[in-house]
This record gives structure tokens, sequence and C-alpha cells, in this order.
């Protein structure tokens, strides 16, 4: 396999390939091996950038909670509720079956 630095060959990514059993071609094997290069080559231009004096980070905006606190209110009275529904069974809702039913 190519280190780093050395341009990834078509023998790299149809090794690759055969270790992650895909059946690729050779006229795919060359067209990956050039795409891969020029990712690689990307990579390389962020290698040489002066980041002496940049320190690591974690995130790149400060994270900042947007949602509000959690407070308990009081909630509404079960019989109330109840009482507004269509249709209750031991204080809980009834709901007409769905499963099972034959159009």
């Amino acid at each position: 396999m190519s280190t780093s630095g050395t341009p990834i060959s078509a023998a790299d990514v149809a090794k690759v390939a055969r270790l992650a059993r895909l059946d690729i071609d050779e006229a795919h094997v060359v067209h990956f091996a050039e795409q891969l290069a020029k990712v690689m080559g990307h990579f390389s231009d962020i290698d040489a950038l002066d980041l002496s004096g940049v320190g690591p980070m974690t995130q790149p905006f400060p994270l900042v909670n947007v949602l509000r606190e959690d407070v308990e209110q009081p909630c509404l009275d079960t019989d109330e509720v109840l009482a507004a529904a269509p249709s209750s069974d031991q204080r809980r809702f009834r709901v007409p079956p769905i499963i099972g039913l034959d159009d």
C-alpha cells in the first residue's frame, strides 16, 4: 500500500476492492485511483498550511442552549381531559380498533 506522500496506485485500489469483496473492472480501478489521488492532493494542500499558533478545537462555534429551563407546571386534570374525549373507559381514551379490520 502507499505511504503518506506517495500517490495511490491502481494496484492499491484493486487490493482494497478485493479486500472489500468488490468486483471492479480495470477501467474503474484506474478511474478510482485518479480520483483518490486528487483527494489526497487536497490533503497535501492542507498539510502545507502554517498552523503554528492555532490550537486544536473541538467545536467551531460556542455551544449555547436554546431551550428553556424545564420547569414543572400544573397540568390538566384527568377527568377534564376525559370529559372532552369522544369516548373513554377506565380513565383511558377509547379508540376504534384499526388492526384486523377488513375493508
